[in-house]
């Protein structure tokens, strides 16, 4: 039986749990594609002091978080979007990661949801987003969701290496 989640606003409170998910997320979903290097190298310290800091500024950007039986089991950060060719009515979910432990249990959906809805309420239309091309479960994943690949590529450099990324987006 699937306990029920509960979609929120992150607080300082969370930094650690998000931290510590963001750096497990990070070397089971990169594995095999990122340097195992670089993926050993991730510190869930240095990753706590940042999301407390950025917690502490003003800003349009937001991260909320899955919460289930009272642990933070996944987060996602949406604000306006970067891209040159984005309008003003684009959002963009920078970041979407579970905990491996608790990965196809339905917190990335729901966090997908929340995130489209958080981007409606900051007056935008659209959510793009960029995955690495390479990453073939995370693309599968926003396709069941609704996201529709564009023709944009762009590039990513992550310790060192280049990486193609692509472009998703969806209506909000």
């Amino acid at each position: 039986m699937r306990s029920e989640l509960q979609v929120r606003p992150m607080t300082v409170a969370d930094a650690a749990a998000v931290a510590k998910i963001h750096v497990a997320a990070w070397q089971h979903a990169y594995r095999g594609l990122v340097s195992q290097r670089f993926l050993d190298s991730l510190s869930i310290s240095e990753r706590t002091a940042k999301l407390t800091r950025s917690l502490r500024q003003v800003g349009p950007v937001r991260t909320i978080v899955a919460e289930s039986d009272g642990q933070v089991v996944g987060f996602a950060t949406v604000g306006p979007a970067r891209d040159e060719d984005s309008s003003t009515d684009d959002a963009e979910l920078f970041a979407i990661y579970v905990d491996p432990a608790r990965v196809r249990l339905g917190a990335g959906r729901a966090l997908l949801s929340r995130a489209k809805e958080v981007a409606r309420e900051m007056g935008c239309r659209r959510m793009i987003l960029w995955v690495l091309k390479d990453n073939a479960s995370a693309r599968a994943f926003y396709k069941r969701c609704g996201m529709r690949q564009e023709a944009t590529r762009g590039t990513s450099t992550i310790a060192g290496d280049d990486f193609v990324k692509m472009k998703y987006s969806a209506r909000l």
